[in-house]
């Protein structure tokens, strides 16, 4: 008889704790194998396919599309076949014993029992090639975990389709030593509280708010931080703590009437999150200038004629960035807020601001003080290909020391951009656009840019970041001068 066993959502790294569900890759009955990718989710760093470690037929999913899980909610059950076919450890070419998920009992109406919780010990033995964090082919040591209440809620059916995540979770045993424990406050005598995460209920606590009165966004009505964080923002807003409960009593429609609500989370909670900690920590300045690109236009003309890749204008940009940079070191750095002390960083590692249809994401050109245009030009095609399709991997959008952003793609000409925390600086480049200048004494049309530097005063002071900016627009003007760093 094939045995139920269900997958957690894993710990997909980087101390993400929770995840958006963007696309279910299969569907309830149909036969998946081992590390085969079954759902695409999104958290605060990149779009994630998340491999199934386990090899038969889904029997059940839990959350619907646009639902936000935390790290240990459980995505699906899949019904496993007894037998070398199941992916168990025995089969030829599988690796080491991977971690059981917690089963859930075969029968459509029986709730998860102690023999069903141990028959995770004897599906152990499946393995999955494909490691997240969180789950793996290592075998972890068995724990006792907290025995349930006796009135704790009935356990969800096999092959029922998306349940609530709340009951789901409460009422299997905990496999995984950090998944979430759900404590389900009662809502009245015998009604539980729709929370899973134990943060929304530390925050609902610090606020005084009674989570027993707020409806939740979430899927079945789960309380999402995102509800909590609204009401308090409300609250704190009409400026009195007698408002929160008012705010929380409120209806879905009168909620409603307030305006349409977009939640910030996944890649736009975290670009929220990190400008607002931006203007909050950072005391920034801004300074520009304006600079005849006509000879740079020349000379990638020039360049583009010859034979191989193309050569695009962010390309060379990023190659003048590099190499003013490596001149003014001071504004390749961060700065450490608890040591009180400037840290120089030694290699440059360039971000450059992308725009895509969730959000705006800033990948990272690994050592952009070593490469070529060509080199350049060719990562900056790749990366930017990878974050319009979502691909970018955590490591491609965190480790940057100094952001190119170039919004004139949008004809634009100036801005004073935010600086990406925890960095020190970032430049800014308008569209280039035809205008009249003095050129050689006389007054001609040049196609003229618009530079922005915006950078931490802490790091340095206005000098330097003139000087900076001065040697930016000197290799935009005259390329040539660019050969002096090569």
């Amino acid at each position: 008889m094939p045995t139920v066993l269900e997958f957690r959502l894993p710990d997909l790294g980087e101390g993400l704790t929770e995840a958006l569900i963007v696309r279910w890759l299969v569907e309830i009955g149909e036969v998946v194998a081992v590390d085969q990718p079954v759902v695409e989710v999104e958290t605060a760093k990149a779009l994630v396919e998340v491999p199934c470690p386990y090899g038969g037929v889904v029997t059940a999913r839990f959350g619907e599309e646009g639902a936000e899980l935390p790290v240990g909610a459980p995505l699906m059950t899949v019904a496993v076949a007894p037998g070398p076919a199941s992916g168990s450890a025995s089969a030829p070419g599988s690796a080491s014993a991977a971690p059981a998920p917690v089963p859930v009992s075969g029968s459509a109406s029986a709730p998860v029992s102690a023999s069903a919780a141990t028959a995770s010990a004897s599906a152990s033995s499946d393995a999955s090639g494909n490691v997240l964090v969180g789950y793996g082919t290592a075998a972890p040591a068995a724990r006792r975990r907290r025995v349930r209440p006796a009135h704790a809620p009935a356990a969800a059916t096999v092959g029922a389709g998306p349940v609530d995540p709340v009951s789901s979770v409460s009422q299997v045993d905990q496999a995984s030593p950090d998944a979430p424990v759900v404590e389900a406050a009662p809502a009245g005598p015998s009604a539980p509280v729709a929370v899973i995460s134990p943060l929304v209920r530390r925050l609902a606590r610090q606020h005084g708010l009674d989570l027993r009165e707020l409806v939740g966004s979430g899927p079945d009505g789960l309380i999402l931080r995102c509800d909590v964080e609204a009401v308090i923002e409300r609250a704190s807003a009409v400026g009195g703590e007698h408002a929160v409960g008012a705010e929380a009593a409120a209806s879905p429609q009168a909620r409603a009437v307030t305006g349409e609500r977009t939640a910030l989370r996944g890649v736009r909670g975290a670009v929220a999150d990190k400008m607002a900690r931006s203007r909050t920590e950072i005391p920034d300045a801004t300074c520009w200038v304006d600079a005849d690109a006509t000879e740079l236009m020349a000379a990638r003309a020039a360049m583009n004629r010859t034979a191989g890749p193309k050569v695009s204008v962010l390309a060379l940009l990023a190659r003048i960035c590099a190499a003013a940079l490596v001149k003014y070191p001071e504004l390749n750095s961060t700065v450490d807020t608890a040591a009180r002390e400037i840290v120089r960083l030694p290699s440059v590692h360039l971000g450059f601001a992308a725009q895509t249809d969730r959000g705006l994401v800033v990948p990272v050109v690994r050592d952009a003080h070593a490469r070529s245009v060509d080199s350049l030009a060719a990562e900056l095609a790749r990366l930017t290909e990878a974050s319009r399709d979502g691909k970018l991997t955590p490591a491609e959008l965190t480790g940057g020391t100094f952001t190119l952003n170039n919004y004139g793609v949008f004809g634009v000409d100036g801005s004073t951009p935010i600086i990406n925390h925890p960095e020190a600086a970032m430049l800014g480049v308008g569209r280039i656009v035809q205008r009249p200048w003095v050129h050689g004494g006389e007054l001609a049309v040049r196609q003229v840019v618009q530079l922005s530097l915006t950078f931490d005063h802490r790091v340095c002071d206005g000098g330097t970041a003139g000087g900076f900016l001065r040697y930016v627009a000197d290799c935009v003007e005259q390329p040539a001068v660019l050969l002096r760093s090569l």
